[in-house]
């Protein structure tokens, strides 16, 4: 159950999985996902009749996949290139520079 969980979640949420995953920028596979969810957002606000609240779900939709790409981004970077974020902190003795 929990693999096909996860493998629907990637089927239509990640885009290196969907059939986005052939469009090789990633901030315009963002762009179409947010695009995407920004009609989602549409579609159920008109279905359900919430018109009142249609731009606050629109936002609060972007704020919550813009973190979510952050975030996938973020974790990204760590496990592929370690090393960008070794200048953060403490230098090599242990005291600030």
């Amino acid at each position: 159950m929990r693999s096909f969980i996860v493998d629907s979640w990637n089927a239509v949420m990640n885009s290196e999985y969907n059939p986005l995953s052939v469009i090789p920028h990633t901030g315009t596979r963002h762009m179409i996902m947010q695009v995407l969810a920004w009609m989602w957002v549409i579609v159920f606000t008109v279905v359900t009749g919430t018109w009142a609240w249609i731009g606050i779900n629109i936002v609060a939709h972007t704020l919550l996949l813009g973190a979510i790409v952050i975030t996938v981004a973020t974790f990204e970077t760590a496990k592929r290139k370690p090393e960008y974020f070794g200048g953060f902190g403490r230098a090599q003795g242990g005291e600030h520079e």
